[in-house]
């Protein structure tokens, strides 16, 4: 007798693979499925393009590339991110500059790229982390006035919204996404990438797919007729590219979860409303701050665990899972306190806020099937607050 299928996983997502079986992984009536994942993602995000790809690794890297990012190049990052981000920017060459957060938010400070801004700066990657939304407006403004590339990593932030309304990832010149396992919509591994810029959609395009001449901004389709395919004369490439594309089982899947995104958007918004209730008072915990007029979609309920002589970061959190709490996770090391960075020297800048609030930050799980599931992670919070007297 089967299993039944996790909670994440009750839409479309099994139709659609057998579909893709059924079909030998050719295109269906319908068309391939990441040409329909595609459609759909560009469509709810207002944008033009949207490009597949196997991670949202290789979103980040192949939209700097198409950017033009490279050796002697600098790209100003927020050094409180997972290593992903400092990685893209290796990969091309370019050296990764170290902004500071503001600590209340935790996202990247404007003031600090203003002081990060040198003549080899090409580019700054923005990253709304943990769902909240960073202040775009001030950052387009700082990136036009020294012309700038702007990239979002909306990795930890799907249908996010700034203070002027606007979806994350749609705001900059690019947007990149991830589908890991983790995060708001998951097809196990995978990302994507959207831009309104058709040369930008184009070099992103050719850049994930080996540089098929056949390859355009709107489709993925390596196939030409047989006819052509098949004559010894015909040439393929016409651009360097590498083997980032999405396969069309992991495409099945991410489609099936974009069809039901307002479904699991709302669980995780109430998951962050009610957590930020649970802490309503406390001595111990402040929640992330999010911008005025900003829209969080919660990756994570984030907050600031205050500690002192009697209190630890750890003693907080053994509590909270021994009354059944769900794990506590701790933010990544800054990129350059990450071992390899370190021994390499790559690159240049240091954060005093990210470096206290690193060791400060308390990720609480917002992954939860129902709102019963979310009542009880919350009753424990309230149980672990009056234990050790903060409530």
């Amino acid at each position: 007798m089967s299993k039944e299928l996790s909670w994440r996983f009750r839409g479309n997502e099994s139709t659609y693979i057998n579909e893709v079986l059924e079909n030998g992984f050719k295109a269906s009536a319908d068309g391939a499925f990441s040409t329909r994942l595609e459609e759909k993602f560009a469509q709810i995000h207002g944008q033009p393009y949207a490009i597949a790809f196997n991670s949202g690794t290789t979103t980040l890297h192949s939209i700097l590339l198409a950017l033009g990012i490279k050796n002697g190049d600098e790209v100003i990052v927020p050094s409180l991110t997972p290593l992903m981000c400092g990685l893209a920017i290796h990969y091309t060459g370019a050296t990764p500059i170290y902004a500071d957060v503001d600590p209340e938010t935790f996202l990247i400070s404007p003031e600090s790229i203003l002081t990060n801004i040198s003549e080899k700066t090409k580019a700054i990657l923005v990253v709304h982390m943990y769902g909240a939304v960073c202040d775009m407006p001030r950052i387009m403004e700082i990136a036009e006035h020294n012309n700038l590339f702007v990239v979002e990593d909306c990795a930890q932030s799907f249908m996010g919204t700034d203070s002027m309304g606007r979806s994350t990832g749609t705001v900059g010149d690019a947007g990149s996404w991830s589908f890991e396992n983790s995060k708001q919509i998951t097809c196990g591994d995978g990302g994507i990438v959207t831009t309104s810029n058709p040369e930008l959609a184009l070099k992103i395009r050719k850049i994930g797919g080996l540089g098929f001449k056949t390859l355009t901004a709107k489709s993925g389709k390596v196939r030409t007729d047989r006819d052509k395919l098949q004559n010894p004369n015909w040439e393929r490439f016409d651009a360097i590219g590498y083997n980032y594309r999405m396969n069309q089982l992991a495409a099945a899947v991410a489609l099936a979860q974009i069809e039901r995104w307002e479904y699991f958007i709302n669980l995780r918004r109430l998951a962050g409303l009610k957590y930020s209730e649970s802490i309503l008072g406390s001595n111990l915990l402040k929640a992330q701050k999010n911008i005025a007029g900003t829209n969080n979609s919660y990756y994570t309920f984030s907050s600031r665990f205050i500690e002192s002589k009697n209190m630890s970061w750890e003693t907080f959190r053994k509590k909270y899972m021994e009354f059944g709490g769900d794990g506590i996770y701790s933010a990544s090391k800054l990129l350059y306190q990450e071992p390899i960075f370190r021994e390499l020297k790559i690159g240049m800048g240091r954060t005093p806020n990210a470096e206290k609030l690193q060791s400060q930050i308390m990720n609480f799980t917002t992954n939860q099937s129902s709102e019963a599931e979310i009542d009880i992670q919350c009753e424990i919070m309230l149980k672990t607050r009056k234990y050790f007297g903060d409530l």
